[in-house]
């Protein structure tokens, strides 16, 4: 098996855990210019509603970075959803 496969099926056995698609907009102060508020974009695999990795990966910032965080803003597709899709059985016609 190659790489490549082996890491989709390892994000397919994620998904079919609960694991979900995380999006984090990090908004964090500079440390060398703390008047200047820095935004920070991270996309990850994590499950509601206790977000582990997530957790994880602040923990790691607040020991290894030397930035402040401001604010965290989370969207997760277990908490959005796109609107569902499903086909029309005829046509409507509006003169």
């Amino acid at each position: 098996m190659r790489p490549d496969q082996m890491k989709g099926d390892a994000d397919f056995r994620k998904q079919m855990a609960g694991y979900g698609l995380l999006t984090a907009e990090i908004s964090y102060w500079m440390p060398d210019h703390p008047s200047i508020l820095q935004q920070f974009i991270w996309q990850t695999h994590d499950r509601a509603p206790g977000f582990p990795e997530l957790s994880r990966f602040l923990d790691y910032w607040r020991r290894e970075v030397e930035a402040t965080l401001h604010s965290i803003r989370v969207a997760h597709d277990g908490l959005i959803r796109p609107a569902e899709w499903r086909a029309v059985n005829g046509v409507l016609t509006v003169h």
